[in-house]
C-alpha cells in the first residue's frame, strides 16, 4: 500500500510534452478499430497486460468522470493504482496517471521509444501504441490495478485487449461516433456492451430505454452480471460531497462507488471512509469548471455531443442573454447541440475547435436559420473570450475537448 500524496488533488494539468516522431498524428491514420494488432504486439513485447488487474469504463458521456472518482477512491484506500484515459486536454501525459502523479515526460518518451519497432512491425495505430506503452508502464510500476477508460466503442477498443477486467462500469450511452459505431442507439449500445465477458460484474446508472434493453440482453448472452445503480443523494439531502460539480456527477459517482465496492470483494482494502474521502477529493479540469480569464469569470465544460450539451444546459441557470464560445468538430451533430445549448436570447461565437476541422457559423446558419444574428465567427479563442466575457450571465466555453485544451493555457492561474 502507498499513501495518498495528493499530487493531482489540485486538478492541475501537467505541462505539454513534445513527442515528435514517436507518435504519428492521429489524423494521418484515422480510426482503425480492432484487437488483433495490439494483441500480437503485446505478445511480442512480453505480455505486460497480464501482470496487473484492470477495471474498465465504457459509455458515451461520463466515462472520464467515473474513472476520476474511482481512481480517487482507490488512492484514498492506499491502493497502488494507475489510470489510462483519453483524450487529453493539454498534454499527452494526462493519459497515464500512476498513484497521484502524471507520467513524467521522460518516462513517456522512453516507453514509446521502447515500443517503436514492435509498433511498426504490427502496424499499430497511435492509440494502440499509447495503450501498449501504458500497459507496459503499469506493469513496470507493479500497480495493483489499473482503471481503463474505453477510447471508442468497446468491442474493438484497444483497452478491451486487457485479459482480466472483472469489474466494468457504464457511463450514460448516447448518440455519438455514429460513423464508427452504428446509426442507432441500439447499435451503439451493443458495441459498448461487448466489454462484458463471462463472470464480469457490470454497473450502470440509468440509461435510455433502448440502451438499457441492449445492456441487459448482452449481459445475459455473455454470462455477465449487470447491476443498476441509483444516483447518489444530493449533498443537501445528506449525500456524500463530490469533488466534481454538477447534478449529473451524482450518477457517475454512484457507478464508481459500486465498482469500488465490487473491487473490495476482489481483495482491495476499500471501505466506506475511503469512498467518502475519494469522492470529495476527485478533481478533473474542464468539467463544469469555473475559471477566470483576465480576472473575468467564465465556465468551462467538455460537452461535445447532443446528450452532453443537454446535460450542460440543465446545470446552468436560465439567465437570458448568455454568451457562449463554441467550437464543434465536423463529425459532430452541431445543429442539435446548439438547439440544446442556446436560450432564446443567447448568442454564440463560433471558433475552430483547437486546430481541428470544425463547423463554421455560416454552415450552422444554413442548418439553423432561426439563429441568424445570434452567431458570429471568430478567428481565435482570444477573440472569442474577449467578446463573451464582456457582459450578461456567466459565459460558457464548450463544444470540443480540443477547444478546451486550447483555452485552458490562456486562463488565469
Amino acid at each position: 500500500m502507498r499513501p495518498n500524496g495528493g499530487g493531482t488533488s489540485s486538478g492541475l494539468l501537467p505541462q505539454p510534452v513534445d513527442l515528435g516522431a514517436l507518435l504519428e498524428p492521429f489524423a494521418h491514420r484515422g480510426v482503425d478499430l480492432g484487437l488483433d494488432r495490439l494483441r500480437n504486439a503485446l505478445r511480442a513485447g512480453g505480455e505486460p497486460e497480464t501482470r496487473f488487474r484492470a477495471a474498465q469504463v465504457a459509455g458515451t458521456n461520463g466515462k472520464g468522470s467515473i474513472c476520476t472518482f474511482l481512481h480517487a477512491i482507490l488512492r484514498a484506500a492506499g491502493v497502488h493504482c494507475g489510470t489510462y484515459r483519453s483524450p487529453h486536454l493539454v498534454s499527452w501525459r494526462e493519459r497515464i496517471l500512476i498513484d497521484d502523479d502524471w507520467i513524467t515526460a521522460a518516462a513517456l518518451r522512453a516507453d514509446l521509444e521502447r515500443w517503436q519497432a514492435t509498433g511498426r512491425r504490427h502496424a499499430l495505430t497511435p492509440f494502440e501504441l499509447l495503450t501498449a506503452a501504458a500497459f507496459d508502464r503499469f506493469a513496470l510500476e507493479q500497480v495493483e490495478i489499473a482503471v481503463l477508460e474505453v477510447g471508442l466503442g468497446g468491442r474493438l477498443d484497444a483497452t478491451t485487449v486487457h485479459p482480466h477486467r472483472p469489474v466494468v462500469g457504464f457511463a450514460t450511452i448516447g448518440m455519438d461516433h455514429r460513423e464508427h459505431l452504428g446509426d442507432s442507439l441500439e447499435a451503439i449500445a451493443r458495441e459498448k456492451a461487448a466489454v462484458m465477458g463471462p463472470g464480469t460484474q457490470a454497473f450502470s446508472g440509468p440509461q435510455p430505454v433502448a440502451a438499457a434493453t441492449v445492456l441487459e440482453a448482452e449481459a445475459r448472452r455473455r454470462g455477465a452480471e449487470l447491476h443498476w445503480v441509483e444516483p447518489l443523494p444530493d449533498a443537501a439531502a445528506g449525500g456524500m460531497p463530490l469533488g466534481l460539480a454538477g447534478r449529473f456527477q451524482r450518477v457517475n459517482a454512484a457507478v464508481a462507488v459500486a465498482m469500488a465496492r465490487a473491487l473490495a470483494h476482489h481483495g482491495l482494502p476499500i471501505d466506506g471512509d475511503a469512498i467518502r474521502r475519494g469522492l470529495a477529493a476527485a478533481r478533473w479540469p474542464g468539467r463544469l469548471e469555473q475559471r477566470r480569464w483576465r480576472s473575468r469569470p467564465l465556465l468551462l465544460d467538455a460537452a461535445h455531443n447532443p446528450p452532453s450539451a443537454q446535460a450542460l444546459r440543465q446545470e446552468i441557470d436560465a439567465g437570458q442573454g448568455r454568451r457562449w464560445l463554441i467550437g464543434i468538430q465536423r463529425q459532430k451533430e452541431a445543429p442539435a447541440m446548439l438547439r440544446h445549448l442556446l436560450g432564446p436570447e443567447d448568442e454564440a461565437a463560433i471558433v475552430p475547435p483547437g486546430g481541428q476541422a470544425g463547423w463554421s457559423s455560416a454552415e450552422l446558419l444554413e442548418q439553423e436559420p432561426g439563429l441568424r444574428g445570434r452567431l458570429r465567427p471568430v478567428a481565435t479563442p482570444v477573440e472569442g473570450l474577449e467578446w463573451i466575457c464582456g457582459q450578461g450571465p456567466l459565459p460558457v466555453v464548450c463544444g470540443s475537448i480540443h477547444l478546451l485544451g486550447t483555452v485552458l493555457p490562456l486562463l488565469d492561474g
